[in-house]
């Protein structure tokens, strides 16, 4: 996990460094002597090479002390002026993060019972419906599908409010138009899993043995079914946690997801690095709860 945050901060820390540009440029002309007590200020002075062993944390900066990403700081921003990475961050990640915990409740919740039901349901009336509705879900962008959530439930219908942070009722039509498209993929990769699960030998004993339906596959069947969707489930966390810029930008909520986009456009090395090493830690983190997880679906793998 260490070895991976490093890369992926390397890699972006030079990427940002070769883009054209500078985080200075203005309408108008700044003077030389200012722009290096810029530089210098953000510690963008000297090298590359001194550049980004500053902002790790190893090499001094031009106060002569030792603040980088080993000390936990994430520098300022060289965008929004006088305000910390950390600050930036705070403020926004768990709006964020709240919208994408609940989109993750939705989506898998919604995916898992609407797969199960396409399985059990094999070639039925059922099973079509459902895996049209999935198609329909993952063909359809989120910049259509919030649109026509809020013209119906906000506009017509007046029974939710149509952008804004201001109660939980505001997070219903973000939440369901960013959880919209995942209720598909889990549904379909639910749908392959189950079906291929209730054809095994274990299966057709439980069946001999006398129990019922719903207790073989949602006691036995659906344990084992479930994990192709858990590894799918760490990525997709992620996703959701960090929020989704289009989601944001039509319900006008202020989340994270916009910095990720501005940084990049202003060439805000910090902000991007920011933005970069909070996705990437929750990343590795739910990839590693998976891992975890997986030993107690199936017992085969932890005594493997």
């Amino acid at each position: 996990m260490l070895f991976v945050l490093f890369f992926v901060v390397t890699i972006t820390f030079f990427l940002v460094k070769l883009m054209p540009g500078s985080p200075f440029i203005t309408e108008k002309n700044i003077p030389e002597s200012i722009k290096k007590q810029l530089l210098a200020r953000f510690n963008l002075g000297g090298s590359n090479w001194e550049q980004y062993t500053t902002y790790l944390g190893v090499r001094r900066n031009v106060s002569g002390q030792f603040s980088g990403l080993l000390q936990g700081d994430l520098q300022l921003s060289t965008k929004y002026r006088d305000r910390s990475v950390a600050e930036l961050l705070g403020d926004s990640l768990p709006i964020s993060a709240t919208l994408g915990l609940a989109a993750f409740f939705i989506a898998t919740t919604g995916g898992v019972w609407l797969g199960s039901l396409a399985a059990v349901r094999q070639r039925s009336p059922t099973d079509t419906t459902a895996m049209l509705g999935a198609l329909f879900l993952i063909s359809i962008p989120t910049f259509v599908i919030g649109p026509v959530l809020i013209l119906i439930f906000a506009i017509r219908l007046a029974w939710l409010p149509v952008g804004g942070w201001s109660t939980w009722w505001s997070l219903i039509l973000p939440s369901i138009t960013l959880a919209g498209p995942y209720i598909a993929y889990i549904a379909r990769i639910m749908r392959t899993s189950m079906l291929e699960v209730l054809g095994q030998d274990f299966i057709r004993t439980a069946r001999a043995k006398g129990l019922s339906d719903s207790r073989v596959i949602y006691k036995h069947a659906l344990k084992v079914a479930i994990l192709p969707v858990v590894s799918y489930l760490g990525p997709l966390a992620a996703n959701l946690l960090t929020g989704s810029l289009v989601v944001e930008t039509i319900f006008n909520l202020p989340g994270a997801g916009p910095f990720f986009i501005n940084s990049i456009l202003n060439t805000d090395i910090f902000l991007l690095e920011g933005v970069v090493i909070v996705y990437c830690t929750i990343l590795v983190l739910l990839n590693l709860i998976v891992d975890i997880a997986y030993t107690f679906l199936d017992r085969r793998i932890a005594l493997a």
